[in-house]
């Protein structure tokens, strides 16, 4: 039998036509090898990690409210907090560069336990309304805000209605829909697609030995659970790194490729672009804004104190009753409680700096395009995608601070702090600015006109850079 390497030598010329480099290093076939050796030992990790969840998110609901003077290392609920919100929210997001997305096939309980129940279910056609593209993005929207309005991040049974609700739909979907397929990761996922979408930018791609024409396909036939047509895979998105179509003896299947960084997406259009997915850059970079500026502006308060009195002068007094606590924080005990106003304020400022976010976005985007000429809409998709740095660093840093309010409470200074915040931005709004000059160059715009394409792209760049600056400075910098 012919070694791994000699299977290697014999994929395609396809590949190297398309400037593709060929898996010679060692490090990525030592990779194949280890998981198809130990493929069916990938249970035990989804059963420890779904039992990790249940303890992180239900055990704390049945303890005492923490005391001020308790810390992580003394208390179970905030450790559970921390791993939850500063180590597991920012770090997942942060490893798709580098590893892609592995968390969800290789770590998710949720995504495991869809499937699993999958095998017992009624194993239905995916119908067309779960597999519309639009479904993760409502579904990423709808679970940012609530988590907001129920503070999440703060309350151990906010913490179980968010992600147990999660779960329980992961659970019903897989019950319901597909044949030993994950539809919940595919269609639903509330942070599948931002992981998706993030992992275009990535140093690991799954590739077919043997590609076969025609694009990027779906089909619920194959080995695939998340739908994709192995030989014609083009993208990473979509790709949870299962291994399940990786052998490495086999002259067929997936390989292992390293790739430069941001690959993918200066060539977007070899790799099935989308509208949907440009349209969640943009407005999931604006929710996350909206969810960390109302907890520091103090221009929010100011705004709440109008609206409020408004509805207080034409008698409507309901608005400052509580609500269910389903929908909103009411915790007298730890002193969080909100009201109808605060409900309606939270969402209506989060979905405003989100509207707001999108347009700025899109107008900067629709100018480099018209700029740039030729196929204006197609060329507004393609540039859509200059931005994906610079918003993963935005969800990263501002829906991630728990970490950093952490490591201030453990002898980091806030100076320290503030340089390593500006320093990532200040990475990826440069990286954006990178991906923008070179999408613009693949789509043969040169010379003057190329440098005045960019422009535009840079404002967009800077605009998000400048709204998160309350995240790294505590204010807007004038």
């Amino acid at each position: 039998m012919s070694s791994a390497n000699e299977k290697l030598k014999k994929i395609p010329v396809y590949l190297k036509k398309n400037n593709l480099p060929l898996p010679r290093n060692y490090f990525t076939v030592l990779i194949e090898k280890f998981f198809y050796r130990h493929k069916d030992k990938l249970v035990f990790i989804h059963i420890a990690m779904f039992i990790g969840f249940l303890m992180l998110t239900i055990l704390p609901v049945f303890l005492p409210i923490p005391a001020e003077s308790s810390t992580i290392f003394n208390n179970f609920t905030l450790f559970s907090q921390f791993l939850l919100w500063g180590i597991w929210f920012p770090f997942v997001f942060a490893s798709v560069i580098f590893t892609g997305r592995s968390w969800c096939g290789i770590l998710c309980p949720m995504g495991a336990a869809s499937e699993w129940v999958n095998k017992i279910g009624l194993q239905r056609k995916i119908p067309d309304w779960l597999r519309w593209e639009g479904t993760p993005i409502i579904s990423f929207l709808f679970v940012t805000i609530w988590g907001q309005t129920i503070d999440v991040r703060d309350q151990a049974d906010a913490i179980v209605a968010l992600f147990g609700g999660t779960l329980l739909l992961a659970l019903l979907i897989g019950f319901f829909y597909g044949k030993k397929k994950r539809a919940w990761c595919r269609h639903v996922c509330p942070i599948g697609l931002l992981l998706g979408v993030f992992s275009r930018m990535g140093a690991v791609q799954f590739a077919p030995k043997d590609p076969h024409p025609g694009g990027d396909q779906y089909t619920e036939k194959g080995i695939c659970p998340t739908m994709i047509a192995i030989n014609r895979k083009q993208e990473s998105r979509h790709c949870i790194q299962c291994f399940r179509c990786v052998k490495p003896t086999s002259p067929g299947g997936l390989f292992v490729r390293l790739r430069k960084l941001g690959d993918e997406i200066i060539r977007i259009r070899e790799h099935h672009p989308s509208f949907a997915e440009v349209l969640f850059i943009f407005l999931g970079t604006g929710i996350a804004l909206g969810g960390f500026l109302w907890l520091i502006l103090p221009e929010y308060q100011t705004l709440r104190q109008i609206v409020g009195e408004w509805f207080i002068n034409h008698e409507w007094y309901w608005i400052g009753e509580n609500g269910p606590r389903f929908l909103m924080s009411v915790h007298p005990e730890s002193r969080q409680t909100y009201n109808w106003l605060d409900f309606f304020m939270i969402s209506g400022f989060m979905l405003g700096v989100m509207t707001i976010v999108a347009l700025v976005l899109s107008a900067c985007t629709f100018l480099s395009a018209w700029i740039g000429g030729q196929d204006v809409k197609k060329n507004f998709v393609e540039l859509g995608y200059q931005f994906a740095p610079v918003a993963m660093l935005s969800i990263i840093i501002g829906l991630g601070d728990k970490l950093f309010s952490e490591l201030l409470q453990n002898g980091v200074s806030s100076g320290m702090l503030a340089s390593i915040k500006a320093t990532l931005f200040i990475g990826g709004i440069l990286w954006s600015i990178h991906l923008g000059r070179q999408l613009l160059l693949r789509q043969g715009v040169v010379g003057v006109r190329h440098w005045i394409a960019l422009t535009p792209g840079v404002i967009g760049s800077l605009f998000i850079g400048y709204a998160w600056t309350p995240a790294i400075f505590g204010s807007f910098i004038f």
